[in-house]
């Protein structure tokens, strides 16, 4: 007599969440980096003991480090002063980076018009967190009477009208805003009370305008963009005082804030309109 088979059951097993992809530490591609990151703050050369101890580095690792970056082009040394700043290498990387970037690709006609426009100096900024906002784009006038910004320039997210933008459009925590809005520099500050009012007031206008705060005689109006993922980029206006009054602060709010929801929605981003 045969022996009874045994049916073989199989269960079903409820798939697994995905796991997050483990980041394995490269600690000589995270010094590297740091060190790129140190000599791009400095306004000057520094030596290979200074940026050691800047990040904590044995010298003659530290050294092995610039000697790998100086044959990649990315950093030079001075021959007679044996310190080392950013080199060429690491500006054509950041100009390939930012011809594929499709915030600056986008806003760059854009830029150009208003430049032309307004006499003034228009960029397009890209906000990292609450940490700060870079210059991704920009458009420089043909007036002799300009301000000088260059791409690249970074500044704290929440200074300015751009600042404003970002506190009135984002969901962080009222509480966080206001510690980092209480470590920000101005040339003639606002008071906190005075700053959310304007906050309010950007939310409501879709632009903010910082007449002279941020830098004495220095006129800065900007109009968020929403990105796909949720962070706010803008458009900014920079301009001598005098010369964005005589056409009309508002007009140029109106205008920065009809091109922002364009490319808002252009880019599949939120259109900030009014109260949204």
């Amino acid at each position: 007599m045969d022996a009874p088979v045994k049916q073989k059951m199989t269960a079903k097993v409820p798939e697994q969440a995905k796991k997050p992809a483990r980041i394995r530490q490269v600690p000589a591609l995270t010094r590297g980096i740091a060190v790129l990151r140190l000599l791009g703050r400095s306004e000057e050369p520094l030596g290979v003991n200074a940026i050691a101890r800047a990040l904590g580095l044995v010298p003659s690792t530290c050294l092995h480090i610039l000697r790998v970056l100086a044959d990649e082009n990315l950093v030079a040394a001075d021959p007679a002063s044996k310190k080392y700043g950013v080199a060429a290498g690491l500006v054509a990387l950041a100009r390939s980076a930012l011809r594929q970037h499709t915030f600056s690709a986008v806003v760059q006609p854009e830029l150009n018009q208003l430049a032309q426009t307004y006499g003034a100096t228009v960029i397009g900024v890209e906000a990292s967190g609450l940490e700060h906002m870079i210059v991704v784009a920009l458009a420089r006038s043909d007036s002799p009477l300009r301000v000088h910004v260059d791409i690249g320039s970074r500044f704290p997210a929440l200074i300015s009208a751009t600042g404003r933008c970002v506190a009135a459009f984002s969901s962080y925590p009222r509480a966080e805003i206001q510690a980092r809005f209480a470590r920000l520099r101005w040339d003639n500050p606002p008071a906190l009370t005075a700053w959310w009012k304007e906050v309010r007031a950007a939310r409501s206008a879709g632009y903010a305008v910082d007449d002279g705060q941020y830098i004495r005689g220095v006129t800065i109006v900007a109009a968020p963009v929403r990105m796909p993922n949720g962070s706010i980029n803008a458009l900014v206006v920079v301009g001598v005082s005098e010369q964005i009054r005589r056409v009309g602060l508002t007009a140029v709010g109106k205008d920065l804030h009809a091109r922002a929801v364009r490319i808002s929605r252009s880019l599949g981003g939120e259109t900030l309109t009014g109260d949204s």
